[in-house]
């Protein structure tokens, strides 16, 4: 759960665990499929299962108490503050199940603003994985290979890929969440068609839409068995 980072930087890179990271001291920049966090001493960071990020650190480096969050968890991921960082602390010390649960109940959601023309662009591409990136690009007076250059030296990823990743994870949510159709959410989400959603989706998670709408719906038969 403790981890000290010195490096100064983490290169992007992707759990397959939903995980929040509390940071206990130091402080440093994530830039991933959720945006740009700039975070110290008692902020979190709620991460998504296959979320990919990377980290640029301070020059003291950071003390990071990762927390696994549970499948299901209700708070959405992003940046948080957590205001009794010493009782969370204890109580990951007494177990990491307990004090997951405590920091969801007591993690306060922020919304950081923009600190330049990419995190505006992720934070769109977030809303509209359908955007044209050279509409925007033209909208905002940029260069396509200022956009592509600018985005990537950021995110370690060129927007189209974001993009993409962004219309799969959504896919993925989508699959888990409702009972539409796969071929409606791949029309829905801008696919080409339902076989580049299940490429995109399988790419990002491993697995394709049927065999997570399978597993989705065994979870919800036991939970209303009682398993």
């Amino acid at each position: 759960m403790w981890q000290t980072i010195r490096s100064p930087i983490l290169c992007r890179h992707s759990h397959e665990e939903a995980y929040a990271a509390l940071v206990l001291s130091g402080a440093y920049e994530e830039a991933g499929d959720q945006g740009r966090f700039r975070v110290e001493a008692g902020d979190v960071v709620l991460h998504d299962r296959f979320e990919a990020h990377l980290d640029r650190l301070s020059p003291s480096g950071a003390v990071v108490l990762n927390l696994r969050l549970p499948t299901q968890y209700s708070l959405t991921q992003g940046f948080a503050k957590i205001a009794d960082m010493d009782l969370l602390v204890r109580t990951a010390e007494i177990g990491e199940a307990e004090a997951a649960e405590l920091l969801l109940a007591k993690a306060q959601r922020q919304t950081p603003g923009f600190a330049d023309w990419p995190d505006e662009l992720a934070a769109v591409l977030l809303q509209d994985p359908s955007l044209s990136l050279s509409v925007w690009a033209q909208k905002k007076g940029l260069a396509p290979w200022t956009l592509s250059r600018g985005f990537a030296r950021v995110f370690g990823i060129p927007p189209e890929t974001f993009r993409a990743r962004t219309r799969a994870r959504q896919a993925w949510k989508a699959i888990l969440t409702t009972e539409d159709p796969l071929v409606k959410i791949a029309a829905d989400l801008g696919f080409a068609d339902q076989s580049h959603m299940t490429r995109s989706v399988r790419q990002i998670t491993g697995a394709g839409p049927q065999a997570w709408r399978h597993s989705a719906n065994r979870f919800k038969t036991g939970a209303v068995a009682g398993v």
